[in-house]
């Protein structure tokens, strides 16, 4: 449920960030419709101008007419209020894993500020609507799968349109219930939507960028812990601090590329200090990891622009501006940039899964880990430490590495080719996901190897870390403790996983 101590993020009229979607998502924020005079003057001048339209016998997509190829077909005017109730109830066919409660939240807070713009014809009472289903937590169970990402993601917001008006299913306290019972216990009455509400709720980019708003934060969060773990492998290893060095970024100036490397010399910054290096070039996951972790770190911005562009857009169609008399009939629905953002951000994803990994399996092989033992075993050649662990590693990085195909290159047509080039924006989206997922565990892995590594060692290596990475290696040993004789590590694993996740750990400023 929403924190009750923290203030409501303000949708309408101002700008939304993907920090505002993941304070409502994962921090229990609640919203609240902005009382500004300007916002609800611009909701209220698209209904009374798709009115006058309707008053005038004009033809209107998806109000008077059907739906994509059927948008030559007129509806007459006694029929205009089942129209919306149909087009949900037809695209009831979604399958796959139903999305979680943040997810869930994600989308909700996007649909609504996306319909908050002022421009989709929709009623003040759906938005207030909208925004009670988040505070209340009466989440629509929507199945992650069925969206092209253009006409929109139909399918998936058809869960949410259909909730609205009391039909299917909702996660609401202890579990799934029907949403008529939900409502009702809160207090609320289900809506019988207006001629373009049901259009307005279902034709726009809400999944594929709620679910990528989610994917950002992750992807932040995985680019830092990425440093900060190989700093620590470094020392763990041996390693060469100075293939970090300040002058080299100067060099070379990728502003992400820097970054990392700067964080991971400051890691380094210890009472050991530039002891000699027992190679001179160490090899290239330790010696290029800025290069690889810097990938995504500059891509991070542009992905935000992009993302915070698609949120704080009217992406639905037709689109009325109420206020100049203009009716527009566009394709705002169609998720490519959110489709390329995806794409490219679980592929820098995927690129820190391969790094830990090699960086993994330098600390298990005797062969490369100066001087460690085999698989970082705490007891002796009858014991194999980590060994499987790094298999499993290289399982979820394969995996991950699989994932980041181009989900956009997949354009299909749809729809009596109606929809004929289509984003697969919620499937990148959904991708960026499972990637971040298997990224995280093996990040996990190589936190119980670093971890591992640096007690085997003792205070020579952990001398070589500064103050803050110390402290975060005491916390990995809290967490995971030292492997002795061989015993099961899935817990451990699964302990770590859902720290990364839970944000256990906000590193670096």
């Amino acid at each position: 449920m929403p924190d009750p101590t923290l203030p409501p993020l303000e949708l309408g009229a101002r700008r939304l960030t993907l920090e505002g979607v993941t304070a409502v998502a994962r921090e229990g924020r609640p919203v609240a419709l902005s009382d500004d005079p300007a916002f609800r003057a611009r909701v209220r001048a698209s209904c009374a101008f798709l009115q006058r339209l309707l008053d005038e016998g004009a033809e209107v997509y998806g109000v008077n007419t059907g739906y994509g190829d059927s948008c030559t077909v007129s509806i007459p005017p006694d029929q205009l209020r089942d129209l919306p109730r149909n087009l949900t109830r037809y695209h009831g066919c979604g399958l796959g894993r139903v999305l979680e409660p943040d997810e869930t939240l994600a989308v909700l807070v996007a649909r609504l500020n996306g319909l908050a713009q002022g421009h989709s014809a929709v009623r003040l009472e759906l938005l207030e609507f909208l925004a009670a289903l988040i505070n209340l937590r009466i989440l629509p169970r929507i199945p992650a799968e069925g969206s092209v990402g253009a006409s929109g993601d139909l399918t998936p917001l058809s869960y949410l349109a259909a909730v609205v008006m009391g039909e299917r299913e909702v996660w609401h306290g202890a579990g799934a219930r029907p949403a008529r019972e939900a409502l009702a216990e809160a207090g609320l009455a289900p809506l019988e939507l207006a001629p373009k509400e049901g259009l307005a709720l279902m034709n726009g980019t809400a999944v594929m960028t709620g679910l990528a708003c989610l994917a950002f934060q992750r992807a932040d969060d995985l680019s830092r812990l990425a440093c900060r773990l190989t700093a620590l492998a470094v020392a763990g290893l041996q390693g060469n601090r100075g293939h970090f060095h300040p002058r080299l970024s100067e060099l070379k100036p990728h502003a992400g590329q820097g970054e990392a490397a700067a964080w991971i010399y400051g890691d380094l910054a210890g009472d050991g200090g530039e002891r000699p290096e027992l190679r001179l070039q160490d090899r290239y996951s330790i010696r290029c990891a800025p290069h690889v972790i810097g990938v995504l770190r500059d891509a991070l911005p542009w992905i935000r622009r992009d993302l915070e562009n698609e949120l704080n857009s009217a992406n639905d169609n037709p689109l009325f501006d109420g206020e100049a008399g203009l009716l527009l009939h566009g394709g705002h629905f169609y998720g490519g940039h959110v489709a390329f953002a995806m794409d490219g951000l679980k592929a820098a994803v995927a690129g820190l899964a391969d790094l830990m990994d090699r960086q993994f399996a330098l600390l298990v092989d005797a062969r490369f880990n100066q001087g460690l033992p085999q698989g970082l075993s705490g007891a002796g050649a009858l014991h194999h430490g980590l060994k499987a662990v790094q298999i499993g590693a290289s399982a979820w990085a394969a995996e991950a590495l699989k994932g980041a195909i181009p989900a956009a290159l997949f354009s299909r047509s749809t729809e009596c080719h109606n929809q004929d080039k289509v984003s697969l924006g919620t499937i990148a989206a959904r991708d960026a996901l499972r990637v971040l997922q298997l990224t995280e565990q093996v990040a996990a892995a190589l936190a119980l190897a670093t971890a591992q590594a640096l007690e085997l060692r003792g205070p020579e290596a952990t001398d070589r870390l500064s103050g803050p990475a110390r402290a975060f290696f005491r916390e990995l040993q809290a967490v995971a403790p030292f492997v002795t004789e061989d015993r099961r590590l899935d817990g451990d694993l699964l302990a770590l996983t859902t720290d990364i996740q839970g944000r256990r750990w906000r590193l670096y400023p």
